[in-house]
């Protein structure tokens, strides 16, 4: 009988498509929730929480594989840290990490980087816990999501003028595709830090704001402003990016027309 496989953050927007990919493949998935679920089709839903790593002993039982998706804002490395120790006490055989592309040359220093880029850090501290922690594991960077883009954008435009990052560049990548490459990783041996998973394409930010606002019909005067510390820095000279990695195919023209027409 083949163990479940756990994930976190399976309600996400990474997680909630990793879930129906491992079904297909043949295997049971138990997906770890803050509120309790009924569980349905080969999915189990189990109440822990990996930011205080209440439950997590009990949804540990008879796992062999954990695919890490719970992430934030803020917090990452305590999630990690009280996952790494449930998964080491269970003798999980394999913990699969998503983090993101540029959390080794983003530099995270002062009080003005934290603010704006603490999550790079968070990511960054993450990644050494799982990778010390003595559980066999992999770890992938993508850079960011279409939806993080969509959802960035959509709050800058609630304002008549749209206060855009001057001078930075994104690489979006589609989760659809981040997901399916997880699951490959998942089911098969533990690898270590994998190579990135980067979208088709690099956007100015300013190209991107256009894009929305043409694609959704939207009117606002769009102003650029330098962000200053190191980390922006780092942004500004494509820390962020993978060109060398742009293995994603769904543009973001592709996700804004599809999206906005399931919104309508």
């Amino acid at each position: 009988m083949t163990s479940p496989i756990l994930v976190t953050g399976g309600t996400g927007t990474l997680g909630r498509l990793v879930v129906p990919l491992l079904r297909d493949a043949g295997r049971d998935v138990r997906v770890l929730s803050r509120s309790a679920r009924p569980s349905v089709d080969g999915v189990e839903f189990v109440t822990g929480d990996v930011s205080t790593g209440e439950g997590l002993d009990a949804a540990l039982e008879g796992v062999e594989t954990v695919m890490h998706c719970a992430g934030s804002a803020k917090g990452d490395e305590d999630k990690a840290r009280n996952l790494v120790r449930a998964a080491s006490a269970a003798g999980v055989r394999h913990l699969v990490y998503i983090s993101v592309v540029g959390v080794d040359r983003v530099p995270v220093v002062s009080s003005l980087d934290r603010a704006m880029f603490g999550y790079f850090a968070a990511k960054r501290e993450a990644e050494r816990i799982v990778a010390e922690s003595g559980v066999p594991w992999t770890t992938l960077r993508a850079t960011q999501f279409h939806d993080w883009v969509l959802m960035t954008l959509r709050q800058m435009a609630r304002i008549p003028v749209m206060p855009l990052w001057g001078g930075m560049r994104f690489q979006p990548v589609d989760a659809g595709e981040v997901a399916a490459r997880l699951v490959e990783l998942a089911l098969g041996e533990p690898a270590g830090l994998v190579p990135d998973i980067a979208g088709p394409r690099v956007y100015g930010m300013k190209e991107l704001a256009r894009g929305y606002l043409r694609a959704s019909g939207k009117r606002r005067l769009v102003m650029q402003v330098r962000t200053p510390g190191k980390a922006a820095a780092a942004y500004r000279k494509g820390a962020n990016l993978a060109p060398e990695r742009a293995v994603g195919h769904r543009t973001w023209e592709d996700f804004l027309a599809e999206r906005l027409r399931q919104d309508r």
